[in-house]
């Protein structure tokens, strides 16, 4: 079952039974692969599309809860930030910071990058094979950490 049809599949089960704030979070999630499916024109969003825009919903919702701390509302944060556990669900499971740093680590060697000048080389390959299973913000630090 492919992610789009999952997410349609959990949007009927939480509108039976009744859970507002899971529904509007997995509303959200559709009418995002929705617009990307017009945009893309191919008619069909691909797993990796899919992850991509999660992660991008994870992070808008992150980035406004903090919004919202930094302006005194903690209500409204805490709307972000429970959307962003419904939305997470759909993520595959996050690498430890152990495991971030062995695939970073293995990437770098069989780069063979030795500086900093080498990062985006490192951050190419990690970006698109560490994709949502760690957040780049994560691994660009990781990256800088191991080449510094």
């Amino acid at each position: 079952m492919s992610l789009f049809e999952q997410v349609a599949a959990d949007i009927k089960s939480a509108m039976l039974a009744k859970e507002k704030e899971k529904l509007q979070s997995l509303r959200a999630i559709k009418a995002a692969f929705m617009l990307e499916k017009t945009k893309s024109g191919h008619g069909d969003v691909s797993e990796e599309e899919a992850l991509n825009i999660i992660q991008k919903l994870i992070k808008q919702r992150k980035d406004a809860a903090q919004t919202y701390v930094d302006g005194g509302r903690e209500d409204l944060a805490q709307n972000e930030l429970s959307e962003v556990k419904f939305i997470e669900v759909y993520l595959p499971a996050q690498l430890s910071p152990q495991e971030l740093n062995d695939a970073i680590q293995e990437i770098i060697s069989r780069v063979g990058a030795q500086s900093m000048k080498e990062m985006g080389k490192v951050m190419g390959i990690a970006s698109k094979e560490l994709s949502g299973k760690a957040e780049g913000k994560a691994i660009a630090q990781k990256v800088k950490e191991l080449l510094a």
